[in-house]
């Protein structure tokens, strides 16, 4: 039976990194928010982002249940940073009958900062399509972010390794 791996951490902590390495591990397909939105709106999403995130997030759950129900893996690479998407997704699957696997990329306070300004360097010479990450868009991420308790991750990634 395929299962779903779900990547937990903040912007800039190595989620998508990451997840190339599950996918080539298990033959898995990556669901990507931010490939989606990127692709639709660029960075003029604007306002409308948090809305279209949350469209796109309801859209993303429904394909991995097809995608899973083909015997395929899936790698779900967006934050689940607030504890309540947390235990919705874990509801989700078990209610769905299929098996996730929380994977989370804990990283220092220094290197995140320093990984948002080399994306942001990256973001501005053309060489990433990523978000670019102002101060007030990691502020409100870091406000935003639950650190997740130990017995709520299956995998405990350390950003560092």
């Amino acid at each position: 039976m395929a299962k779903v791996y779900i990547m937990c951490g903040k912007i800039c902590s190595g989620k998508s990194t990451y997840s190339r390495k599950l996918r080539d591990e298990h033959r898995a397909v990556i669901l990507s928010v931010d490939e989606i939105t990127l692709a639709l709106f660029g960075q003029d999403a604007g306002d409308k982002l948090d809305y279209y995130v949350e469209r796109t997030e309801e859209y993303l759950y429904a394909k991995s249940l097809e995608i899973v129900s083909t015997g395929i893996d899936v790698v779900l690479d967006w934050g689940f940073w607030k504890r309540s998407e947390r235990e919705y997704a874990r509801d989700f699957y078990s209610r769905n009958g299929i098996v996730c696997e929380f994977h989370y990329i804990d990283i220092d306070p220094d290197e995140w900062r320093r990984r948002i300004a080399v994306r942001n360097e990256a973001v501005l010479d053309h060489k990433s399509d990523a978000y670019y990450v102002d101060d007030g868009l990691a502020a409100k991420f870091e406000a935003i972010f639950e650190k997740p308790d130990r017995d709520e991750i299956d995998v405990w990634v350390d950003a560092r390794d």
